[in-house]
């Protein structure tokens, strides 16, 4: 199946459950790979005929910096359900979301999740 990909997005959100967190906030980096039919775009060369991965990437960013929540977990499953309301095309997403400067003591280059969810 087709995939529209938006690769390596960055966000500044305040989500975390520690309070250092939710006070200072950190950089998102979220991935998304998006399953959808794409062979009437591929031979009509007509946007309505996609999914607009501008509007992804808005909705992607609503979520990440107008939103806030304890777990990326959560983050990545309220993207997704808002990319499923958004975009009906859409039948399967792969999220990854990470940060790289948790409040955590080590050396990384950074800690994230991976989401798949299909309709």
């Amino acid at each position: 199946m087709d995939q529209i990909t938006l690769t390596n997005c960055r966000f500044y959100g305040y989500h975390g459950a520690l309070a250092e967190e939710n006070r200072l906030g950190q950089i998102f980096v979220i991935s998304a790979k998006l399953t959808v039919d794409l062979s009437a775009a591929s031979l009509s060369d007509r946007l309505e005929d996609t999914v607009h991965y501008g509007m992804v990437f808005d909705c992607i960013k609503n979520q990440a910096e107008n939103r806030r929540y304890q777990l990326i977990e959560r983050l990545a499953g309220a993207i997704c359900q808002d990319i499923f309301d958004q975009f009906p095309p859409v039948t399967a997403i792969d999220i990854a979301i990470s940060k790289e400067n948790p409040p955590i003591n080590g050396h990384y280059d950074a800690v994230g999740i991976r989401l798949e969810r299909h309709r």
